[in-house]
């Protein structure tokens, strides 16, 4: 099972659009992914919502493709404070990673990603080599959540990898 995981907290982020596109683009090659939105859940506690949540979305995955907005040049606190009340063995221990930075700027989060490297190897992980940074978001997608033709390309040959990976 692979779970996406839109990782921010803010409500119609660029982020949740491309988690979106990754979704619709594994289901074109037949495999099944859901996405784990941060939106409406409270990640600095535990609590039932989370529980489910982990239950639901990441204990059962083997495969997780992150997608992550740059925040002041490295990723959102809402997925560190998520991995943080995980139950790391469980979620993470063994498993793979894709990553996916996503920003307004000339850079894709590429630091924010290496940032997030660092830490999925720390809890044992995987982390594949194809790391893509999606620059100037609000120009290579359009309101509608369309992505354009070239950036869709890319994402098909880094899913295409991961999925043999």
């Amino acid at each position: 099972m692979y779970t996406i995981i839109s990782a921010t907290n803010r409500n119609g982020s660029h982020t949740e659009k491309v988690a979106k596109q990754y979704q619709r683009l594994f289901k074109q090659k037949d495999v099944d992914a859901q996405i784990f939105s941060l939106n409406n859940i409270y990640v600095f506690e535990r609590n039932e919502i989370f529980n489910d949540a982990e239950e639901q979305y990441l204990f059962h995955a083997q495969k997780f493709v992150f997608i992550m907005p740059e925040y002041n040049g490295s990723f959102p606190g809402a997925v560190k404070a998520m991995i943080d009340i995980s139950d790391i063995r469980k979620a993470w221990w063994g498993k793979k990673a894709l990553l996916t930075g996503v920003s307004t700027g000339r850079a894709g989060n590429l630091r924010g990603m290496e940032h997030m490297t660092g830490i999925l190897n720390y809890m044992k992980m995987i982390v594949h080599p194809n790391k893509l940074p999606i620059s100037v978001i609000d120009t290579v997608m359009n309101k509608e959540g369309d992505i354009n033709t070239a950036t869709i390309k890319v994402m098909e040959q880094q899913i295409d990898e991961f999925i043999h990976f």
